[in-house]
């Protein structure tokens, strides 16, 4: 009999334990990706580039490599994952961070930088394995509080990497802060060494099928490239606020005051999607994913109107409350409902596809965002409210076409 979550001998197996064990190491990964990043300008000045626009240039190139890259490479990884297990693949990205982390502390050079980063784009992909391991060590009714659990310690780690890295940097030094973040993946290797069981849930029907074969079935699968279109289009709003941010601000309090207020918003975003990923199953249990996902679309607009006819600092607290609950549900819902389409052993490969998605939006979204914004920086958010009555428009156009279908 082929085991399951539920019938692996116990102390072999936990399923809370595993996905507690994905949640920690995301969320510590993240963490130590965030002790750094926020000051990388500052890490390639002192790499010897003075020029603004010369440093503002190395700095998103070297930003932008490493999803770039993992865009592409987490399909690849995700159906390895499928084939020998997720376990050893995760040790694999976590112990390639710790490497790269740590040989950043000593370049001398920003090419060097932007090389590390593109070289740790083909080992990334921990992010989309980590959800992938939490949802299938649980039953399929309690997939969607796995995966929220993962995106909850995916938005806090976040929140916390810049608080720590702003103690160290001033006492330690930037280039020291590189190896603290090498330690936090350190801690995550060894977590998941030490906690995380494979589940054995995968079936044998195609272990030996390719890559195209696996993606040719994910294409047929009605509703997959409408989840793949409903993560991309949030994550592009999502990551939207954050090139402008500051500069909105600006306008708004005194300049000392700039970089505070701009730290407190950061953190009401960040707060308020984790809880909109806790609460996102137990919605679930009560809506469909089309009424869910359609709502936390319209929802995010309605938030985002508010910053427009109102803008205050006070409404732009309550605009990024109301969409970062709406867009945390909204992805859970979309990455659940993805989760229930995939075939057992194409599992790791259809999350890699998904997370393909997000990170596609990550890398485009400020790019898009600096460059409609110009002198009316409120045109992104009206850009934003836009895309997402469409997206609602699409999910419950597409949805409903397809219970139809299904009917006849």
């Amino acid at each position: 009999m082929t085991a399951t979550p539920d019938t692996v001998a116990a102390g072999a197996f936990n399923p809370r334990r595993n996905v507690l064990a994905a949640a920690a190491a995301n969320g510590i990964g993240f963490a130590g990706f965030t002790i750094v990043m926020p000051f990388l300008p500052l890490y390639i000045r002192e790499l010897g580039v003075q020029d603004v626009a010369d440093i503002a240039l190395w700095t998103g190139l070297t930003l932008g490599a490493t999803p770039a890259v993992t865009a592409i490479s987490a399909p690849l990884w995700g159906r390895v994952g499928d084939r020998y297990g997720s376990k050893l693949l995760v040790i694999r990205s976590l112990g390639a961070f710790v490497l790269t982390k740590a040989a950043m502390g000593f370049v001398t050079a920003p090419w060097q930088l932007f090389a590390l980063r593109a070289l740790l784009g083909v080992f990334a992909g921990y992010g989309a394995l980590t959800v992938s391991m939490a949802a299938e060590s649980v039953p399929r009714e309690r997939m969607a509080a796995a995966i929220g659990t993962v995106q909850v310690a995916q938005r806090l780690g976040p929140a916390i990497g810049p608080i720590v890295g702003g103690l160290l940097a001033p006492l330690v030094g930037l280039r020291a802060t590189f190896f603290v973040a090498a330690a936090f993946y350190l801690v995550a290797v060894l977590l998941i060494a030490a906690v995380y069981r494979e589940p054995r849930t995968r079936q044998a029907r195609a272990a030996s099928r390719g890559l195209r074969e696996v993606f040719r079935e994910l294409s047929a699968t009605p509703g997959f490239w409408m989840v793949f279109a409903v993560i991309l289009g949030l994550q592009l709003v999502d990551r939207s606020f954050g090139p402008i941010l500051p500069l909105y601000v600006e306008r708004l309090v005194p300049a000392a005051r700039v970089p505070f207020v701009s730290g407190v918003l950061f953190s009401v975003a960040a707060f308020f999607a984790a809880l909109g990923h806790r609460v996102a199953a137990p919605l679930l249990d009560r809506c469909t994913p089309r009424g869910l996902i359609a709502g936390s679309s319209l929802a995010t607009a309605a938030g985002l109107l508010v910053l427009i006819f109102v803008p205050s600092i006070a409404a732009f607290a309550v605009a990024l409350a109301i969409s970062g609950v709406a867009i945390g549900i909204g992805m859970t819902a979309a990455f659940t409902s993805g989760g229930a389409l995939l075939p057992a052993d194409a599992h790791a490969t259809g999350f890699g596809l998904m997370m393909t998605a997000s990170l596609i939006g990550l890398a485009a979204s400020p790019i898009v965002a600096g460059f409609i914004s110009g002198p009316e920086l409120a045109v992104v958010f009206e850009a934003d409210v836009a895309l997402l009555v469409v997206l609602a428009a699409c999910v419950w156009a597409w949805m409903a076409r397809g219970r139809a279908e299904h009917a006849h």
